[in-house]
């Protein structure tokens, strides 16, 4: 997969308002979520490197996503040059990190890659944006919640910002997060349940992708 323009993909995340987040040690489940969640409407999907086996997963994963030719695809959970290294080699076109790592910010700086760290405090978000990160992951998202963002917002009112981790794919919640003005949201295990995944019932889940999307799009109404 070639480098794509960091702007274009924040763009992208912006229109459809999510990106799918997603880790899994069998790489036919693995394809069949990201088939689930293009069929849906996303067009940025988030693999995390979790597990021994997650970057042969991945690798394969980004042979596969080419017959998208408008999906991006991206790694997350990354935590040092080295393996950023290693997974834009086999087709990584961003990567996301879950804390604030300078060294990510050098990288992504001389590959002209886009970087998205994970800042949990202002002064993170503040350093964040100083290294260089046009897009702030809030995380955990569970934790820190809308008012985080309000908080953010008040202060930096120009900062993007993704919140990942413990977003559901609720009206109730989704709500809550884009009344806060959010860039789009990062959503995994709340979307990708695993009763959908133990009975290949990857119709529902890209029902469930396209239902969300939508929720989103009568959000930002």
């Amino acid at each position: 997969m070639a480098v794509v323009n960091s702007q274009h993909i924040i763009n992208i995340m912006e229109r459809t308002g999510m990106i799918s987040v997603f880790s899994h040690s069998d790489i036919r489940v693995a394809k069949k979520v990201l088939d689930a969640s293009y069929q849906g409407g996303v067009r940025v999907f988030e693999f995390t490197n979790r597990g021994d086996n997650a970057f042969e997963v991945f690798k394969e994963l980004a042979e596969y996503a080419k017959k998208y030719n408008d999906l991006i695809l991206g790694v997350g959970t990354i935590f040092d040059s080295e393996a950023a290294q290693k997974f834009l080699d086999s087709g990584a076109q961003f990567i996301v990190s879950p804390a604030l790592i300078p060294e990510l910010a050098d990288f992504a700086d001389k590959k002209n890659i886009l970087w998205i760290p994970g800042c949990s405090t202002i002064s993170e978000v503040y350093r964040a944006t100083k290294l260089g990160a046009t897009l702030i992951k809030a995380f955990p998202g569970n934790i820190l919640g809308p008012a985080f963002v309000k908080a953010i917002k008040s202060v930096m009112p120009w900062v993007k910002i993704m919140p990942t981790g413990g977003v559901s794919p609720t009206l109730e919640n989704l709500k809550a997060w884009f009344n806060t003005h959010v860039t789009c949201v990062g959503i995994g295990s709340q979307l990708f349940k695993k009763e959908y995944l133990d009975t290949d019932s990857y119709d529902k889940l890209s029902l469930m992708v396209q239902e969300t999307l939508q929720i989103i799009k009568n959000l930002r109404k």
